[in-house]
């Protein structure tokens, strides 16, 4: 029997919660595996350690962390992020649920040692030549562009990567613009959903664990020289987990910048090229409505299921609380999604268009870049003082200097 191989990842939420129980889920660590090792190729040697079976799912591709991927982090700091992820499947009442480690990972880590039987593994190319950094060390002195997107569900219409997709592209037309000013490292797939359980198919990576991972991430970083830093992201659910890293990392590398901002196409450009194209209310563009509909049919048209469309704005909305996607009021809470919304939708993706979508695009990587120049300005200016000795930073440079 042929076992046939999907991406979880393309997936409607409600197409993964009609998912047998039993269809083996594997999150690999990096892409790229040997397509051709001794006897089988790489996909029918999986389906050979997997039995088999009719139909495996591949999750989106973790992309450093582990030892030998390009930056690596303490284990157990990786170890729990990859954990939290195995376990938001486990939830969902999958029972088949692994990952899939490069054959070279050091088989006496935290990770294989604890989980050997949830790990499969396979050759991989970063095992069998020069390994190259994230980021290559020629690139100091640029800002690091660190996207981060998430897997999780966005309606009937919308597949799970939808996050991941829109900053990815955010991230390398940023990259394209300004090439001599910033570097970007490969988009993370995995962020935070503290609504998980109200819907199938969305990843958890957990708070603390996220938190730990990026602070992890800026200290091997910081170490090897980086000192510009912008975390990007593409999910709502990251936001205030960021803050707390950029002001972690601010305070552990007192000669650094480091900085993320309220999602994407919600600055001082973006929020006003929003409202100049958008045809729905306020309330249209919370959570897989105009905005990230449109979007999609720019970057992904194939991926989008516009039949499938349901539109909701019934969010409970009061002066200081409402959902729309550059949020409004004094209040923050998190209540249940299920109080808001039937379908996972949050918005009037009805009114999304390419155009919309290319239009909003270019918007967003226009704020990022201009971004990008205020981080350079930011570190510039405060070096500058701190090497002149201004206030308190006086102390350190009459050390240096004897003076």
């Amino acid at each position: 029997m042929t076992t046939t191989f999907f991406n979880y990842d393309e997936m409607t939420w409600d197409a993964v919660a009609e998912l047998p129980r039993d269809t083996p889920l594997v999150l690999p660590l990096g892409s790229g595996y040997d397509p051709s090792p001794p006897l089988r190729t790489g996909l029918n040697l999986l389906a050979s350690q997997l039995s088999d079976p009719p139909r495996v799912g591949l999750l989106p591709p973790f992309p450093f962390g582990w030892r030998g991927s390009g930056l690596e982090l303490p284990d157990h700091i990786f170890a729990q992020y990859i954990f939290n992820l195995l376990d938001s499947l486990r939830d969902d009442g999958f029972s088949r649920v692994y990952c899939l480690a490069p054959s070279g990972i050091d088989p006496q880590s935290t990770f294989i040692l604890h989980h050997s039987p949830f790990i499969l593994r396979l050759p991989h190319p970063t095992h069998d030549s020069s390994l190259v950094q994230i980021p290559p060390d020629s690139e100091r002195g640029k800002v690091i562009l660190i996207p981060i997107g998430h897997t999780e569900q966005h309606g009937f219409h919308l597949p799970l990567s939808t996050d991941t997709i829109i900053i990815g592209s955010i991230a390398k037309g940023t990259s394209a613009k300004l090439p001599t000013r910033c570097w970007t490292m490969p988009v993370m797939p995995y962020g935070v959903s503290t609504h998980r359980s109200s819907f199938a198919a969305t990843m958890n990576a957990g708070g603390r664990a996220f938190e730990d991972f990026w602070v992890a991430a800026i200290d091997v970083l910081a170490a090897r020289g980086f000192d510009r830093f912008y975390l990007m992201s593409g999910h709502g659910g990251n936001s205030s987990f960021l803050v707390n890293i950029v002001k972690y990392a601010g305070e552990r590398h007192r000669r650094i910048f480091c900085a993320t901002a309220w999602l994407h196409t919600s600055g001082s450009i973006g929020a006003v090229v929003i409202p100049k194209y958008r045809t729905s209310k306020i309330g249209g563009m919370g959570h897989a409505g105009e905005l990230e509909t449109s979007y999609l049919l720019h970057l992904r048209p194939d991926l989008c299921k516009m039949e499938r469309v349901v539109d909701e704005t019934d969010f409970v909305a009061t002066p200081d609380y409402f959902m729309d996607w550059i949020e409004g009021g004094a209040l923050v809470a998190n209540p249940p999604w299920d109080d808001d919304t039937k379908t996972g939708a949050y918005g009037a993706g009805s009114h999304a268009t390419a155009e919309k979508g290319r239009l909003w695009l270019e918007a967003a990587i226009e704020e990022k870049a201009d971004h990008v120049e205020q981080i350079h300005e930011q570190h510039e200016r405060r070096e500058q003082r701190r090497n002149e000795g201004y206030g308190l930073w006086g102390k350190f440079v009459k050390r240096e200097t004897g003076d």
